[in-house]
């Protein structure tokens, strides 16, 4: 790679973070501006920007220093930026849910149709794994929801999962209409969550000490049971520490 090659790339991801850095600043300032949020989660979301930034500044450091190795850290920069653009876009959805400026829009649609798109989405990250998906679930099983939200809910919990199962294991999904409730069952063959951390793992930023290194940042599992919740439904977990998890998603029937 030529010197002006490298100096162009530097330069789109330099503008990259900035740009990046520049949104969280702004995000803060609104937030703060109209007072939805705690000091707490002002504190939780400087905290969690502060590792990135500062990987950026020990990289570009170390790029001054090493030049043979260069692209390397060029890579490294690239995914710094990609957890920074992944936090601020993480913020504006708890912002937006918290400010009430998400709009829930619920209509009675087939379940499956929704289910399937988020099972879509981590069909790769599971594929990689050898981890099988297995689904139980009505095709015209029909349940008010809204779309948009419920499938980022259920993705966020099939993320979870296939995150916490070994290679090779297996998720299974099932949805059942009750009396008042549907309710969607994820259950996986993962670590399971020891007894006295379950109360945590619904908070935002909490993740699970054993898995600090992986990618993520600790609110998928937050955004989901404040999404159930904004549609009058709620969200139970079963588990037991090396035995996997379930994860069992209420919402209501409305006739």
């Amino acid at each position: 790679m030529s010197t002006c090659e490298t100096a162009a790339l530097l330069s789109v991801y330099f503008e990259r973070i900035v740009i990046c850095c520049f949104d969280i600043e702004l995000s803060f300032f609104h937030c703060l501006l109209y007072f939805s949020l705690s000091l707490k989660y002002v504190s939780d979301i400087s905290h969690q920007t502060k590792t990135p930034i500062a990987n950026v500044k020990l990289y570009l450091e170390m790029m001054g220093e090493d030049k043979e190795n260069i692209p390397e850290y060029m890579k490294k920069l690239n995914l710094q930026a990609d957890k920074l653009d992944f936090l601020l876009q993480s913020m504006v959805k708890i912002s937006r849910l918290e400010t009430g400026t998400i709009k829930i829009q619920k209509q009675k649609l087939p379940i499956a149709r929704t289910l399937a798109e988020s099972i879509a989405a981590v069909v790769p990250k599971a594929d990689k794994k050898k981890i099988q998906i297995f689904v139980e679930c009505q095709e015209n099983l029909a349940v008010e929801h809204d779309k948009k939200w419920t499938g980022e809910a259920l993705f966020n919990i099939l993320d979870n999962a296939v995150k916490y199962t070994q290679a090779e294991g297996r998720v299974y999904i099932s949805v059942c209409r009750q009396e008042i409730f549907t309710r969607i069952s994820i259950k996986d063959t993962g670590k399971g969550i020891a007894a006295e951390r379950q109360g945590a793992v619904f908070n935002r930023f909490y993740r699970e000490p054993e898995i600090h290194d992986s990618e993520g940042i600790g609110i998928g599992l937050y955004l989901a049971r404040k999404i159930i919740t904004m549609q009058n439904g709620y969200i139970e977990l079963e588990s037991q520490a090396g035995q996997g998890s379930t994860f069992k998603i209420y919402l209501p029937n409305m006739d």
